[in-house]
């Protein structure tokens, strides 16, 4: 069916503001911004703003001198909108300390201590930014105690989506331990139903991701476990020179992954089913750190990609559209071409998303990997067989030295082409830095790649800004736009070190569209939703809707598509159910709801 731009919403700028008492000192929140760009002498592309925006977090790892691996590996973060108010909110992942004796917990934490707690902000904006480049400057308020909820364990990362279809965005915590599930109860508070729900896991999870495997209308849980760690017996592991050092995937069991099938019948009453064993995917155990969900072969059924740290990856070719009944998967990574490296070698892999880099219609694969390895891009033929095309992109050599965790691929200067952020930071101790003495000697910088029309990428990290002159141990990174100007931001999770949030500069005024989608309760993302924007004289864009990907970390599910200088045409939407609509007449640089097909309405 095709509809013009009137079966849709336009957000007006002054109406996406809470009604909330005004807000002070707002035209000083970007002065550092000036002074950065005055010594530099260009404007950065990105600026940090995360404590002068009220974000100020600092990550834990504990560490305790024994180097118990969990401290080397978490956290994450999400961008989400919990209230519903139309901005976004951010949820901050804690570490903590261990000891033995703590079975898995954050053992010795003062319970409620904000200082080693998980922290949820509400995003409570103020209209306008001094240099009138957004409609609002995000301003970001701690509500961790008002919101009910006791992140006081050992956490690792997130995972957001509607469970029960209330319309309201529900949390899922992955940890060294019990894992969580935060339901919303849609007045700013939230309930542990982990236990009511079946989805308990004591076992060490890392990512996560809600999906619709079995397009029933309700988001299914899959959840990514990592390996056997008992504290009480840590192995010793050391470095070249003899000093202690972390030990690696290797010198532990992995897990196996768990699929929750959600038996939801109404809001409130969350169920799910555990489908690991029965589906296939609980069979094969493997150190998994990414994942992310994607209809990857294009058959209209949503599949699950996973990295596994130091082994084969695995690619869960959902068997829906091949009508074997009830909800099944098979591996296909290694017939795929995506469970090893070109070299027929397996790879430590963390971070990953999926996106159309190159304009051909089909979804890529890039993911991160330890130092040495280089990260890799597997490029889809259009059918889900995919190539590693690494070194003929450009992005072998600038990985080399470096170990990579979050990224994504996102348009950072709405060109029409997706580039690449990639966060990084050491797992293994670099010898140089503790020679110095540095008491965390793990420190990296992060890189910025731009898409060069499909053909090749170059890093631009130079040009990026202060912020990636920073050398930390960065993990998990969310993207989303902050402060809907039409530039996709980042949410940077530092292990040990502060949250960065890094404000995109570079979009200036070239044309972007905005999509929010909704459901039928008119709240959360139909996530796996596709998006094809055609554009006259310029290839079509790909993109779709989801909150997964990079590592540990929840994304922003709203889609902003830069479109560089070719005018827009038409936008047509595929939802995971199968509904298609085409759009027409949407103008340029604005945000537009985009309810369920038989819902549309004009406002």
């Amino acid at each position: 069916m095709e509809v013009d731009c009137s079966t849709v919403t336009r957000i007006k700028p002054s109406l996406r503001l809470p009604v909330r008492a005004a807000l002070t000192a707002g035209a000083l929140l970007l002065a550092t911004g000036s002074v950065l760009v005055a010594q530099t002498g260009e404007k950065p592309l990105f600026v940090e703003r995360a404590a002068q925006w009220g974000i100020d977090f600092v990550h834990t790892n504990g560490m305790s001198g024994k180097f118990y691996y969990p401290e080397i590996m978490g956290g994450g973060g999400g961008l989400v909108d919990y209230d519903g108010d139309g901005d976004l909110d951010v949820y901050l992942v804690q570490g903590g300390s261990l000891r033995p004796d703590g079975a898995g917990e954050t053992a010795g934490v003062e319970a409620g201590s904000q200082a080693v707690r998980d922290r949820l902000f509400r995003n409570d904006p103020v209209p306008g930014s001094p240099d009138g480049s957004a409609p609002f400057t995000p301003r970001f308020v701690d509500v961790t105690d008002a919101s009910g909820i006791a992140g006081i364990d050992y956490g690792t990362g997130i995972a957001a989506g509607d469970v029960d279809g209330d319309g309201w965005t529900d949390l899922y915590v992955t940890e060294y331990g019990p894992n969580k599930l935060w339901r919303n109860r849609g007045d700013g508070t939230f309930e542990d139903v982990t236990a009511a729900a079946g989805v308990e896991d004591p076992r060490w999870s890392t990512a996560a991701t809600f999906v619709d495997v079995d397009r029933d209308g309700r988001l299914d849980l899959f959840e990514v476990a990592y390996v056997v760690v008992d504290l009480a017996a840590n192995p010793r592991c050391f470095t070249a020179s003899s000093r202690r050092d972390y030990c690696g995937p290797a010198d532990f069991k992995p897990l196996p992954d768990r699929l929750w099938h959600n038996r939801t019948e109404r809001p409130g009453a969350v169920t799910f089913e555990d489908v690991s064993n029965s589906s296939g995917i609980g069979r094969e155990p493997g150190p998994g750190l990414g994942v992310l969900a994607a209809d990857l072969d294009g058959d209209g059924w949503t599949d699950l990609y996973v990295t596994n740290d130091g082994a084969a990856n695995f690619l869960w070719h959902n068997l829906g559209g091949a009508g074997k009944g009830g909800i099944a998967f098979e591996d296909d990574a290694l017939l795929s071409g995506v469970a090893l490296n070109r070299d027929g070698e397996p790879e430590g892999s963390m971070g990953v998303d999926a996106g159309d880099f190159d304009a051909d219609g089909d979804l890529d694969l890039f993911m991160t990997h330890i130092k040495g390895e280089t990260n890799t891009l597997y490029v889809n033929d259009g059918g889900g067989l995919f190539s590693d095309r690494t070194v003929e992109k450009g992005l072998g050599a600038p990985s080399f030295p470096y170990t990579g965790f979050g990224t994504a691929w996102f348009d950072y200067d709405n060109d029409g082409w997706l580039d690449l952020l990639v966060l990084n930071g050491e797992v293994r101790t670099i010898e140089p830095l503790a020679r110095e003495g540095d008491p965390f000697p793990f420190e990296q910088r992060n890189q910025l790649y731009r898409n060069l029309g499909g053909k090749r990428f170059e890093e631009v990290t130079g040009r990026a800004g202060p912020a990636f002159d920073l050398t930390e141990v960065s993990r998990g990174a969310a993207f989303g736009d902050v402060d809907d100007d039409g530039a996709v931001d980042a949410l940077v999770v530092n292990l040990n070190g502060p949250a960065r949030l890094l404000v995109n500069r570079a979009a200036g005024d070239t044309p972007w569209l905005g999509l929010v989608f909704r459901d039928g309760a008119g709240g959360a993302a139909p996530l796996g939703t596709r998006i094809e924007v055609d554009r006259r004289g310029a290839p079509t864009l790909i993109r779709r809707v989801r909150a997964d990907g990079s590592f540990a970390s929840a994304a922003d599910p709203r889609v902003v598509v830069g479109l560089g200088e070719a005018p827009l045409s038409e936008v047509r939407l595929r939802w995971p159910d199968g509904k298609e609509r085409h759009l027409r007449g949407l103008q340029t640089g604005r945000w537009w709801v985009v309810p369920e097909p038989e819902k549309r309405t004009e406002r």
